[in-house]
């Protein structure tokens, strides 16, 4: 086979070209030029290689930060084939989603308000400290001013010209000068520090004033916030009541509650293909007995208990009052924030090596994908979303897919 007959393998990947070439060229003796041909040939082939895989890493990445918004995308359009193919149910789970996500909406805002409030609170606190403090310097500094002008008009009664030319007793009217001097020098300290302090006064009273405005402006805003809050919340317990009359058979509900878990499954394989390892992310596996709930309550429901039918209780149920806080139990990134149908309002964690947490049922969820979270910090708060009868959070530990009992992780 001669050069003629290499070239004619257009259509081969390149590196089986390369390859090749190599082969051809341990087994064939050839002239120096043929030679040198074909290493050149070969080098040619190499470089579209290495440009084309440099490209394909930068590609890589882009596209596995894509696909973590995409999967979002991908498991809302999934949830439309789940639905019960009674209409009018689906038509009122589809309404209790909206009204799910209009609740969150405003107590998302609520809670902002009142972060907000707290803030203001205690920076009105601070220059009202502030504001008394300067005004006791300004007291103190009014009173010492009067003294040293009482004492300047007591010594007045002396004419420092006569004192200059006196020559009798020297030495005491050169004291009395230098006190002079001082009392002088002393005083105008006093003037400028009373100056700066008034400018500070009146500065901080003025900003006390601002926030104390803004306090108002934001109970106002708090207010119409409860007013749409108590709109919203009704309109969802229309809809709840509403549901309620679909009556499902026991075998409709299991089949109900099936869907709903597949969903969440096939969920989270999607979320653990596009999960990239980070080195700071070493998951749970030492933390056995460790970890903190993620809120107090009491258990309804425990791991591994009948749930309907055949199908178990893969995490916990826990009662907790609404607006309390949902704090994540370990550092980790949000992979999942959005409704999902049968589980309301959901948070998933990625806490790195295949360990995930799970967070469901939540009024409103604090954090957006792709965020950072570390151990204890809100991420979510207590509601009743997706259904659930009375408010309370329902909570999964997963590694590689399969659900862990919490209660061998949290204390």
């Amino acid at each position: 086979m001669g050069l003629s007959d290499i070239l004619a393998f257009d259509s081969l990947p390149l590196f089986t070209m390369r390859l090749f070439i190599q082969t051809y060229l341990a087994s064939k003796p050839l002239s120096y030029i043929a030679t040198r041909s074909l290493v050149i040939l070969s080098l040619l082939f190499a470089f579209p290689l290495q440009a084309e895989q440099s490209s394909r890493n930068e590609n890589a990445q882009q596209q596995s930060r894509d696909k973590l918004s995409d999967v979002q995308k991908a498991i809302a359009k999934q949830e439309s084939n789940i639905f019960d193919a009674n209409k009018q149910r689906s038509s009122l789970e589809q309404q209790l989603k909206t009204d799910d996500l209009a609740i969150s909406k405003v107590a998302k805002a609520i809670n902002a308000i009142e972060v907000e409030l707290s803030t203001t609170q205690d920076k009105i606190s601070a220059l009202a400290i502030e504001k008394q403090q300067l005004t006791i310097a300004k007291q103190r500094q009014e009173h010492l001013l009067a003294q040293q002008l009482r004492a300047a008009y007591t010594t007045g009664q002396h004419d420092y010209l006569k004192l200059l030319l006196n020559q009798e007793q020297s030495e005491k009217i050169q004291r009395t000068i230098s006190y002079y001097q001082y009392l002088n020098q002393a005083r105008t300290k006093e003037i400028d520090d009373f100056q700066v302090t008034i400018a500070q006064l009146l500065q901080v009273s003025t900003e006390h004033q601002t926030q104390i405005e803004y306090l108002q402006q934001l109970k106002d805003e708090q207010l119409q916030q409860d007013t749409q809050f108590r709109a919203s919340k009704a309109q969802r317990r229309k809809t709840l009541k509403k549901l309620s009359l679909e009556l499902l058979t026991s075998q409709q509900q299991l089949n109900k509650l099936k869907a709903e878990e597949n969903n969440l499954n096939e969920a989270l394989n999607k979320l653990s293909a596009i999960i990239q390892a980070e080195i700071d992310l070493t998951g749970l596996s030492k933390l056995k007995h460790k970890l903190s709930w993620p809120v107090k309550g009491r258990i309804l429901h425990r791991f591994g208990t009948k749930k309907q039918g055949y199908l178990t209780w893969k995490g916990v149920l826990i009662t907790a009052p609404i607006s309390r806080q949902v704090q994540t139990i370990h550092n980790g990134t949000v992979l999942f924030s959005d409704w999902l149908k049968g589980y309301g309002l959901l948070t998933v964690i990625d806490h790195g090596n295949g360990y995930m947490s799970l967070y469901a049922h939540n009024q409103t969820l604090l954090k957006s994908v792709g965020d950072r979270v570390e151990t204890g910090e809100p991420i979510a708060l207590i509601g009743q979303s997706g259904g659930l009868e009375q408010s309370g959070l329902y909570f999964e530990i997963r590694h590689q897919g399969k659900a862990l009992n919490p209660k061998l992780w949290c204390r």
